[in-house]
């Protein structure tokens, strides 16, 4: 994978959204959904806690590389169908190509390895070693395990600074391993064959599935370009304090420092300080620019994230669940405006609701969504014609006439406004359960690994608006 050396200089994160695929790849079935003990399927990554991590364990200074504890071994039946599976993963970790050497760091002795070895095939068994079968999908465990590898790795991480080369070298190697599953989701494609007398045939040949080739490239390069914004800040002209109230008599012992007091909503994060007088303007201009870059990674994490989870299948238990009436859902009020208002404007709705939170937002969001499918469901059932004919002449006469028909276009337009206003809200009950429901291996390493990107790429852009605004306020303390 090719690292950028100037991208802060022309930072233009170029991406490319994956087609919906028709290709159908068996994984192996049976993660639950995340309860309140481990992490949520949140956009931002906002915790601190990195704890309860199912594949990496919590990473100190004192126990990087400790021997890996005891597992109960796997049922002979099982781990004859995942053994084959770890010799090619032994055999892949010790491959280096050309254009992707391996840093001193990241080669593995053989006490390492077989320790990654005893994790990957706690994965490849659902995170159950009894081989009693009571384990969940691969899917799901192996989302499970980014998620809370980079809540081990970056879960204590609340400044502008480089990883520890520890962590960094665990993150490196543990992705690598999670990965490296995509290496056997393929999919059969015709191509041209020519025959030593000229004849031209068509055959069958292998590739990687096209969301996979698509898209992990390119989650792998937001992946390098987030690591060098943060060894950019090795040398700063700021340094971090822990936070200290506004009435405590420590921030006037303290006021040499010109410690700037934290709003009590960011109460765990530690206050960013600056010089009497500012930051210099090149400190200032490299700051802009990896906040630029930062939140263009960001975008397009976010982009690639939203079209993985727009192409998994929505689970029947969501369906089950749906409300029985989308008014009984959304409220009288908004059902009023909504069927009533001969042109409708979601926007002018969201204003006249005014929505104070992102509790609200995400509430609001979720009865929208489960009214949207209620409404479409309904418009199904009642359309429902054997003839082919009969349909298309329904989608083009009555689809517009139809009273489901209208309100499910109207909350799916309402939907989208939301979350233009509301940009880092939490994804949805449809998006957790998708990926709670989700059995397919490469969309879960896509989703899983694109949400704790722009996890990351949102607090880096958090922590450089704080340092800016300390500054800020400081130059205006000296006028």
């Amino acid at each position: 994978m090719d690292k950028s050396s100037n991208f802060g200089d022309n930072c233009d994160v170029r991406y490319h959204l994956s087609p919906s695929m028709d290709h159908s790849v068996s994984e192996t079935p049976p993660f639950s959904r995340l309860s309140g003990d481990s992490f949520g399927y949140c956009r931002v990554w906002t915790s601190s806690d990195a704890s309860n991590s199912n594949f990496s364990d919590t990473l100190d200074d004192s126990s990087y590389a400790s021997e890996p504890s005891p597992l109960p071994s796997p049922s002979p039946s099982r781990w004859r169908d995942v053994k084959p599976g770890l010799s090619r993963l032994g055999m892949k970790l010790r491959k280096q190509s050309v254009d992707d050497k391996l840093d001193d760091n990241d080669l593995l002795d053989s006490g390492e390895l077989e320790m990654m070895k005893e994790r990957f095939a706690k994965l490849l068994l659902g995170e159950d070693m009894s081989g009693g079968g009571k384990g969940v999908s691969t899917a799901v465990t192996i989302s499970n395990a980014i998620t809370n590898l980079y809540a081990t790795v970056f879960g204590q991480s609340l400044k502008l600074e480089p990883l520890k080369p520890e962590k960094k070298a665990m993150w490196k190697r543990e992705m690598k391993v999670l990965l490296s599953v995509c290496d056997y989701i393929q999919e059969f494609a015709p191509t041209a064959q020519y025959l030593e007398d000229g004849t031209i045939v068509e055959m069958m040949k292998s590739r990687p599935r096209s969301d996979i080739y698509i898209n992990l490239p390119a989650l792998q390069k937001l992946d390098t370009m987030l690591i060098e914004i943060l060894d950019s800040f090795e040398d700063t002209e700021f340094w971090y304090a822990e936070n200290i109230s506004a009435s405590s008599p420590r921030l006037r012992a303290a006021s040499f420092r010109k410690i700037v007091p934290r709003k009590d909503e960011k109460w765990w994060l530690p206050v960013p300080c600056v010089l009497p007088g500012g930051l210099s303007e090149k400190s200032r201009k490299h700051l802009a620019e990896k906040r630029d870059c930062a939140n263009q990674i960001h975008k397009a994490a976010m982009a690639i994230n939203s079209n993985i989870l727009a192409e998994i299948d929505i689970p029947e238990t969501y369906i089950d669940d749906l409300p029985k009436s989308g008014r009984g859902s959304l409220g009288d009020t908004i059902y009023h405006y909504m069927y009533t208002a001969d042109k409708f404007l979601p926007d002018r709705l969201l204003d006249c609701l005014k929505i104070s939170s992102e509790h609200e937002a995400l509430d609001l969001a979720d009865r929208v969504e489960s009214s949207m499918y209620t409404w479409r469901r309904k418009a199904c059932i009642s359309h429902s014609k054997s003839s082919w004919k009969e349909v298309k002449d329904l989608m083009d006469d009555t689809d517009w006439k139809d009273k489901n028909y209208i309100l499910a276009d109207r909350a799916e337009a309402l939907l989208f406004s939301l979350k233009q206003r509301y940009p880092e809200l939490s994804q949805t009950s449809l998006d957790t359960c998708k990926i709670q429901y989700n059995r397919d291996v490469g969309k879960a390493v896509l989703e899983s690994y694109s949400r704790v990107l722009e996890g990351l790429a949102f607090n880096i852009v958090a922590w450089i608006e704080d340092v800016l605004c300390a500054d800020k306020s400081m130059t205006n303390r000296e006028v």
